[in-house]
């Protein structure tokens, strides 16, 4: 099995392929359609109640087994071939080196946000552990298991961190700190860090402190939409969704409080509907406040409520990615750029020979996302290939060579200047 699937451009990307950015009138999800009430609440997985046996590779053709967690966890395709329980191999990578344990029970999450394989509004379509999630399957694997591995591998693990990545479910905030403690009573989280991927709605001050003295390095909330009205839009009222932008800030300014300087963060999508300019008001924000910004490319998940929509255009997103970098890393204000009646960056802010220094080192351009060991630029949450296909890759999940980096000029337009 690979990571790989070729995928053919929907009608969608074919038509936009003339516009370099996605506007706010173009991104409207489709309504969610009601569910047969026997088929909530993953009635189908309690009523069957297959036992479990060992890792669950998600098949749509049996009958999905009652897990659920802190018993069962998942991971996605990328981790499960690292830990070598699933067969296969990535394009250009071997490995992933953060291992994201994903929450998981019949009833899934709660939540319908518009763009995410695993909403609520899929349940009359298919079980929750067999749902798609940034474009790959995601086997479940018995938590034990997953921890045997690792901490048998030790120090010569592949993975730089962990991420438990909650749902929204009424046990999400109690097993999540089952799952933290397993994993730091086998693992000593100095080795390999734990990030916690939250879900605000369920959450009190009192939980992020409790996680954070139970041992979890990193706090981040995925804001995902970069301004309220896209917010409510996706993953609000606008599709029958319970999260609020009000109570997402409130947790993200919790873990500010609780976890200090540079050890919490905010998930941005870029090409919702935003404007450049607000994306990277936000990313300035989030950085004044002391944290970091991890960025995803938006692509149409197939079975969410935006399949029908354009991914992306890779200009927009390339030029969203250099300008984040320089945010974050680099010390450039968002107030020094420049930008166009649409909100489109024209100009960076640094002078051209520095920008051309950045660009060709090609780190900009690599997945955002908690640090690794490497470097603190450098993300050991790689997700390869979560935003992309390999075809025409958005976040690279490995070290841009001089072929990439000739393509990421042309995206971005930029033409390298000659001494």
């Amino acid at each position: 099995m690979s990571c790989y699937r070729p995928e053919p451009a929907s009608v969608a990307n074919t038509a936009q392929a003339e516009q370099d950015y996605n506007p706010l009138a173009l991104m409207q999800p489709r309504a969610p359609a009601a569910t047969p009430r026997e088929m909530k609440n993953g009635a189908r997985v309690k009523t069957n109640n297959v036992a479990p046996q060992g890792v669950y590779l998600p098949n749509y053709n049996i009958l999905t087994p009652h897990m659920r967690s802190p018993e069962y966890v998942q991971m996605s395709t990328a981790a499960a071939i690292t830990l070598g329980i699933m067969k296969g191999k990535m394009y250009r990578t071997s490995c992933t080196r953060c291992l994201n344990l994903l929450l998981t029970y019949p009833e899934g999450c709660r939540a319908n946000c518009a763009y995410c394989g695993l909403a609520r509004h899929r349940e009359a379509e298919r079980d929750y552990a067999d749902r798609n999630f940034i474009r790959v399957d995601w086997p479940a694997v018995p938590l034990d298991t997953a921890i045997d591995i690792v901490a048998r591998d030790g120090a010569a693990s592949a993975f730089h961190r962990m991420c438990i990545s909650m749902i929204t479910h009424p046990r999400a905030d109690e097993d999540t700190v089952t799952v933290l403690k397993k994993w730091t009573d086998r693992i000593d989280p100095s080795a390999i860090p734990v990030s916690i991927l939250s879900n605000p709605m369920t959450m009190t001050r009192d939980d992020v402190k409790r996680l954070r003295d139970l041992g979890a390095d990193i706090f981040t909330v995925a804001l995902d939409a970069a301004t309220p009205e896209i917010f409510d839009r996706t993953r609000g009222k606008g599709v029958q969704s319970p999260h609020t932008w009000k109570k997402y800030w409130e947790i993200l300014l919790d873990a500010r409080d609780i976890f200090g300087p540079q050890k919490f963060g905010a998930h941005i999508i870029v090409g919702m509907g935003e404007t450049e300019y607000e994306a990277l008001s936000l990313v300035q924000k989030i950085v004044d406040l002391g944290g970091h910004n991890h960025m995803f490319c938006f692509f149409p998940e197939k079975g969410s409520l935006m399949d029908h929509l354009p991914a992306t255009p890779r200009d927009q997103w390339r030029r969203v990615q250099l300008a984040r970098y320089l945010i974050d890393y680099r010390g450039v204000r968002v107030e020094s750029m420049a930008f166009d009646g649409e909100g489109r960056v024209t100009d960076f802010g640094i002078p051209q020979s520095e920008l051309d220094q950045v660009i060709d080192a090609g780190i900009a351009f690599r997945t955002s996302g908690c640090p690794g060991k490497f470097r603190e630029d450098v993300s050991a949450c790689d997700r390869p290939y979560g935003d992309s296909p390999p075809s025409n890759i958005a976040s690279y999940p490995f070290q841009p060579n001089m072929t990439d980096i000739r393509k990421i000029r042309r995206q971005l337009r930029i033409v390298e200047q000659k001494p």
